[in-house]
């Protein structure tokens, strides 16, 4: 059931309008082709949209430490990031619920990314001075220890 319905709610829609409510719920949680996600760092950028997720001409969704490529929408006046730069950028924070080795389940309030060097397969390192947000330790695993550095709490 689709989260803020009561149960009598969804009774009264039809078996399609259900459909339609849960399928654009889905859309909401994963990160995909033109998702929005914030940016969770200090380079001017605040919104960002998906263009690719990085990993295969096939691959739809992105998870924790995974790769992608953004627009950004949304960008402070004067800083090192404008508005339309296309850039690369690490998955630190998604809402859909990621399941960690030991079999618990992380899960956050946003989708949030980093921005990274464009040679970020050899670097790993962000562009931004801080971090902002709690960052998971897989994105340490994942080779990504700069930005472990500058989180403000690893969960």
């Amino acid at each position: 059931m689709p989260a803020g319905l009561e149960r009598e709610e969804v009774q009264d829609y039809s078996q399609d309008s259900l459909k339609i409510i849960l399928h654009s719920n889905f859309d909401l949680i994963m990160i995909q082709p033109q998702s929005i996600v914030k940016i969770a760092d200090n380079t001017g950028a605040k919104i960002g949209r998906v263009f690719k997720v990085i990993g295969g001409s096939k691959k739809r969704y992105a998870e924790i430490g995974e790769l992608l490529i953004l627009s950004v929408q949304t960008a402070e006046p004067r800083r090192q990031i404008k508005k339309k730069d296309v850039l690369k950028a690490i998955v630190v924070r998604q809402k859909k619920a990621f399941r960690r080795k030991d079999g618990t389940y992380l899960r956050f309030d946003e989708n949030a990314v980093v921005i990274v060097d464009k040679d970020s397969q050899k670097k790993k390192e962000p562009i931004g001075g801080r971090v902002f947000g709690p960052i998971p330790r897989e994105i340490g695993e994942a080779g990504y220890q700069k930005i472990i550095s500058l989180a403000p709490e690893v969960v």
